[in-house]
């Protein structure tokens, strides 16, 4: 079976400065791989290249067996117009440390202005979508509201509605709970293992380890910009094979 995301030697640059060092990683449909590491590791820059938010420096990404951004012109990579990336960014949704909502606009409406400008819906099947969304993310009651009358857990649920209804076929969360306080994590945590659930294929990176415990089919550990080791979680958190992965988990579970 086909990956449904197929990193093939990804390499990022930022002037000297080499984060991705030649990545290969592949995701399957309806997988969970869960990304952990310390802090300067690439983890945020490897996510923000699948969706080419970051252009990257070297290799190829594969959606669904097309390449992502660029493709083959007579044996040369080239980039891919702008409408091509954009139409291939639809299908893989993103989730960021910072929610980014449009503070002028209702819950319903960050919901639903991506879905009516990007994919031309109807607004009155665009509002019956935000609807839905926003109750699936438990906040129906909340639709009304504006994000500076949302908790920072309430923003976040709203962002994972508003990247929903695109109908991507991959998430991406990128440090999702960072940002909120604690006894707001488990909220946000609960809308994403209810995805996993339902069959989304998710790529997430995050510190929570009890999340990659229970959700995770497989856990990825970076370091320095390489992936050096991966496997199922119940492996890798009690019987990992690399002394940096042990030393790793040994600081981050005695926080």
């Amino acid at each position: 079976m086909t990956p449904i995301i197929e990193l093939k030697g990804l390499v990022k640059s930022f002037g000297e400065t080499h984060v991705l060092k030649g990545i290969d990683l592949s995701v399957k449909k309806s997988e969970v791989v869960v990304i952990i590491g310390p802090s300067g590791s690439g983890k945020s820059t490897l996510l923000r290249c699948v969706n080419f938010l970051e252009q990257p420096t070297g290799g190829v990404i594969f959606f669904n067996g097309d390449s992502l951004g660029i493709k083959k012109h007579n044996e040369r990579w080239v980039k891919r117009a702008e409408s091509e990336l954009n139409l291939q960014r639809t299908k893989i949704g993103m989730v960021f440390q910072q929610f980014n909502l449009f503070p002028h606009m209702t819950a319903l409406q960050n919901v639903i202005e991506a879905p009516i400008q990007v994919l031309g819906m109807k607004r009155e099947e665009a509002q019956q979508l935000g609807v839905d969304l926003l109750n699936r993310v438990g906040l129906t009651d909340k639709k009304d509201f504006y994000p500076r009358a949302l908790s920072g857990g309430q923003q976040q649920r709203v962002a994972i509605a508003r990247a929903l209804a695109m109908k991507p076929e991959v998430m991406l969360f990128d440090e999702a709970t960072s940002a909120l306080d604690p006894e707001l994590v488990g909220e946000v945590l609960k809308v994403m293992k209810d995805l996993a659930k339902e069959g989304m294929t998710m790529m997430v990176v995050t510190h929570e380890m009890g999340f990659a415990k229970e959700v995770a089919d497989r856990v990825v550990f970076m370091d320095q910009g390489i992936i050096l080791e991966q496997g199922p979680p119940e492996q890798l958190f009690s019987n990992p094979k690399e002394a940096r992965t042990s030393e790793f988990l040994r600081l981050v579970e005695s926080v």
